[in-house]
């Protein structure tokens, strides 16, 4: 449990920009709000609530992607690691350690986007307890490429890295529009990433389609695991040097 002081001092990192945290927490409820005014004025199976539900929320974890890579970065750039790299913690420890305080964001941004959901017409049931579960999957998979860029890149760099990462994490997800819009190579290039995995994931979840998870569950967890492994594998060689 060596990890726990660490992560109680991200934490308070964290908190000190709490406006960056509500904008990743209100973005996603505005971004529902007008696409179900949409769907009452256009109607859509896309942008039914309960298949916009998980995509928006797949979309907020965008946001720890920002958040991690640029808490790693930071403590690169102060020399803050190479000052505690003198401590105990394993790798596997400062990574832990950076995860923790972001998956109650994550949890936040879900509650969050779940109650305004319900407001917005969402059945509740079972099928939103397992969703639940299957978005902080999700949350992880994101936090490790924010780990990864984090550990790789300083903080200035992850930010500018951020805006071509939520692009193509939203493009090819699946949430605005299907894949087989537009189908040929996207189509292809979308399917072998994990983003619009996720949000199919999420979906069959919120519908109950259990039978349907695993192949997007094993890209999700598959994903999820390398990233976290060259983040585990960086941090190690980074505490060598």
């Amino acid at each position: 449990m060596r990890f726990l002081a660490f992560a109680s001092r991200n934490q308070k990192e964290i908190i000190r920009d709490p406006l960056t945290i509500l904008f990743g927490i209100g973005l996603p409820v505005v971004v529902m709000w007008l696409f179900t005014i949409m769907q009452q004025n256009m109607p859509m199976d896309l942008y039914k609530i309960e298949n916009l539900t998980p995509g928006v929320i797949v979309f907020s974890f965008a946001f720890l992607t920002l958040f991690s890579g640029m808490l790693i970065g930071k403590d690169k750039g102060s020399s803050f690691l190479m000052r505690i790299f003198v401590s105990p913690l394993r790798p596997s420890d400062y990574i832990i350690g950076y995860t923790i305080p972001l998956i109650l964001i994550a949890m936040m941004q879900i509650v969050v986007c779940f109650i305004t959901a319900y407001f917005l017409d969402l059945k509740f049931d079972w099928n939103v307890i397992v969703a639940i579960a299957v978005l902080l999957i999700n949350a992880l998979l994101y936090l490790g490429f924010g780990l990864m860029l984090g550990t790789f890149f300083t903080d200035k760099q992850v930010g500018g890295i951020f805006a071509l990462f939520v692009n193509i994490a939203t493009w090819l997800s699946g949430t605005w529009f299907t894949l087989d819009m537009i189908g040929g190579v996207f189509e292809k290039v979308a399917s072998v990433l994990p983003f619009v995995h996720a949000v199919e994931l999420t979906r069959f979840a919120l519908l109950g389609d259990y039978g349907e998870m695993l192949v997007p569950l094993i890209w999700v967890v598959g994903y999820t695991v390398v990233l976290y492994v060259i983040a585990i594998g960086a941090f190690k060689k980074k505490m060598r040097y």
